[in-house]
């Protein structure tokens, strides 16, 4: 298994990024998926996941109204578009393999985790 996140970088708040994860090694459709950051000195935190055939996506509430997941089982990518950005949004971001179809908040229920893309927010 392998993800590989892309898309991160600098933005000024209120700005946008969209963040992919290319996958390899599982049948992607098969498995929900989630995107998680870490910022410095913080723990873990999910932020949004999609079921395994893309109909249903979860945020959690700090990124609710902001940010969007997608995903195209055709060609194993995961995305996450990043609106109106703040810098506490400023982190290391990464994708996550589910262990099943629905998605859940509990990072630690993922058996897989890219290595990230770092994200900073600032002017």
């Amino acid at each position: 298994v392998q993800l590989v996140e892309s898309g991160g970088g600098l933005a000024q708040p209120g700005g946008s990024l969209k963040l992919s994860c290319v996958a390899s090694g599982f049948p992607f459709g098969s498995y929900a998926m989630s995107w998680g950051r870490q910022a410095p000195g913080k723990g873990s935190e999910w932020l949004s996941g999609i079921s395994a055939g893309g109909g249903e996506q979860y945020y959690a509430d700090s990124v609710k109204g902001r940010f969007a997941i997608a995903r195209d089982n055709a060609k194993n990518m995961l995305y996450l578009q990043m609106n109106s950005l703040k810098p506490e949004d400023t982190a290391r971001y990464f994708c996550a393999k589910g262990r099943g179809v629905v998605v859940t908040s509990i990072l630690g229920q993922y058996d897989y985790w890219g290595q990230g893309t770092q994200v900073t927010v600032s002017s």
